[in-house]
């Protein structure tokens, strides 16, 4: 791409070291009090490396040094680095749930972007909820920026047997409940399961979400798929500061990158490589964020074409350490060519399709040709009803066949303290063919919509080997976890959405090839029981909470703060 490139005058940080006035006289002996010398800093890009790195975030122990590396490509393109910590979004440890967070983190980065001097910034991110809050927060500031995904950790250990995050640990701790492992089997599993740096290893929201993001075009070439600890991904993170000093010049900006295209494009990626449900959320709330129409409708249109050629858990078998041997997304991407964009612009200074020459699949039981895919229609679908007005998701690649069409009696439950507390009761009325209702856990009720989605099997059932039911919620659930789960379903119960009204014995009917969600009552009870029903206390009086609870939007949405996501343009800082 030919752009025209930028003076030093230019710069966005001219304003604040350039000037010859009292205010740029503290700029400027502030900077060289921290040991820097004018040549270091003046008439330079100055680079905002974000970090979210956290003694408490296991993703991330490694951006410390990859924080380094990205500052030495920097220094070596002629930049100044500035390193800037930001809220870590720990997926494991965070509650209620680091969603409620999200756009907290997504906040902190727009306004550290825009209230310092910075001409660009670099991302350092991939737990979960870090990357879609980050570039939020990017996209809404509209500097250049580039994305430095975490990576995959390596593959889990257990008696010769391949262990992956999230999805062995749901599968394997139901083998306990139904007395098939032990404690000790059970503690040797937690010791092998997680065994260096990096996100999850499965095609987990982590997975999904650092994927969709080089899919996009926000991250070099290749950049998703290597693992944390291999030394590819130290020699990504200094090329990718090197690039972004280029950017800043170029002024080659998220709003030049991220239109409709390459947000079909992200779409088709994550259907390909069974991706994660929470990717509809986020990929809504980025686009929303650009002002590109972006909604559950053509993640569904897309579902219907698109083949899962990702053999990956929860969907498939491999992890993402053999994912990025058998080429990774490059070599994913490369197979679905006619689908996707291939003229439009990425970070990396070239078109999508520049990018992807040169890019070959080694392994085909890891990543399926077109022809042989692992499925033929997308692991993901859209579901709409009378429980579902406003649509909720199910990732069907990774569900009993046998259930994509159930109807079966409701079991409900009112919240997680409720399902804890019931769901193993031997008195429990339920059965392989009853329908698990869990209401109160959306972005409002929870709040903050943890991943509660995954209700587990009630005991009695586990030891007859049932291993999955249907199980419906205003939730979300793991990337990593499987089952015939549907999940986000808006309106929430919290807001007197129709999950509200669901009752102990009501029949719900599942169709996924329709696309349906339909509960078995009619209308005019259902608006006899919606006269009856009264609306739950906020869980919060003040702080962050009450913001967040006043305004959060529906799954459907995003869950964006409405008053970020729309809005007149935010005014430069004024230097006084």
């Amino acid at each position: 791409m030919n752009r025209r490139r930028k003076t030093a005058e230019e710069l966005r940080s001219h304003r604040w070291y350039g000037v010859r006035d009292l205010r740029s006289f503290g700029h400027r002996s502030r900077t060289k009090q921290m040991g820097y010398a004018d040549e270091e800093y003046r008439d330079k890009p100055v680079i905002g490396i974000i970090n979210t790195w956290s003694d408490i975030n296991p993703c991330h122990t490694h951006f410390r040094d990859r924080a380094e590396e990205v500052k030495r490509g920097v220094w070596q393109a002629g930049g100044f680095p500035v390193e800037m910590p930001a809220m870590s979004l720990s997926e494991p440890f965070q509650k209620p749930s680091t969603m409620l967070y999200r756009n907290l983190l997504a906040m902190e980065t727009e306004e550290l972007l825009r209230s310092y001097p910075m001409d660009g910034a670099v991302l350092l991110g991939g737990c979960d909820k870090t990357t879609p809050a980050m570039l939020m927060g990017a996209i809404s500031m509209d500097l250049p920026t580039i994305f430095v995904p975490a990576g995959p950790m390596l593959r889990g250990n257990w008696r010769g047997r391949t262990l992956g995050s999230g999805s062995d640990v749901w599968k394997y701790w139901d083998e306990k409940r139904a007395g098939e492992i032990g404690e000790r089997e059970w503690d040797e599993i937690e010791d092998g399961i997680a065994r260096s740096p990096g996100h999850c290893m499965t095609m987990g929201t982590a997975s999904t979400m650092t994927a969709a993001t080089e899919a996009l075009g926000m991250t070099l070439t290749g950049a998703s798929s290597i693992p944390a600890a291999d030394s590819n991904h130290s020699r990504m993170a200094a090329t990718s500061g090197r690039r972004i000093v280029e950017m800043v010049w170029e002024d080659l900006k998220p709003s030049d990158i991220l239109d409709e295209r390459a947000y079909d494009d992200a779409v088709t990626a994550v259907l390909a490589l069974g991706g994660s449900t929470n990717a509809a959320i986020h990929l809504i709330a980025m686009a929303r964020r650009g002002g590109v129409p972006l909604d559950l409708d053509r993640f569904d249109a897309l579902s219907r074409s698109v083949p899962v050629l990702a053999n990956t858990r929860p969907s498939g078998e491999y992890l993402m350490e053999d994912f990025f041997y058998a080429g990774g997304l490059r070599g994913l991407l490369s197979r679905l060519k006619d689908r996707l964009n291939l003229d439009r612009p990425t970070v990396g200074g070239r078109t999508l399709g520049e990018d992807l020459e040169g890019a070959d699949v080694y392994d085909d039981a890891v990543i399926h040709p077109v022809d042989d895919p692992l499925h033929e229609e997308a692991g993901l679908a859209i579901l709409r009803g009378n429980l579902a007005p406003d649509g909720c998701v199910i990732k069907h690649s990774a569900a009993d066949p046998g259930l994509l069409q159930h109807t079966g009696p409701a079991v409900v439950f009112d919240g997680y303290e409720d399902l804890d507390r019931r769901v193993n009761d031997p008195a429990l009325e339920v059965d392989e063919g009853s329908v698990l209702v869990l209401r109160g856990a959306g972005p409002l009720g929870a709040p903050g919509m943890p991943e509660w989605g995954l209700l587990q099997i009630p005991e009695k059932l586990l030891k007859k080997g049932v291993r999955d039911m249907v199980r419906i919620s205003d939730a979300r659930m793991s990337g990593t976890a499987y089952g015939t789960c549907v999940l986000h379903v808006a309106p929430e119960s919290h807001v007197g959405g129709t999950l509200a009204l669901v009752r102990d014995g009501d029949l719900i009917e599942l169709d996924v090839p329709g696309r349906r969600l339909e509960l078995h009552v009619s209308e005019a009870e259902l608006e006899h029981r919606r006269k009856e029903w009264s609306p739950p206390q906020s869980h919060y009086g003040r702080g962050y909470g009450a913001m967040y609870m006043g305004h959060i939007t529906q799954a459907n949405e995003g869950c964006d703060f409405d008053f970020l996501e729309a809005g007149p343009p935010v005014k430069e800082p004024e230097i006084h």
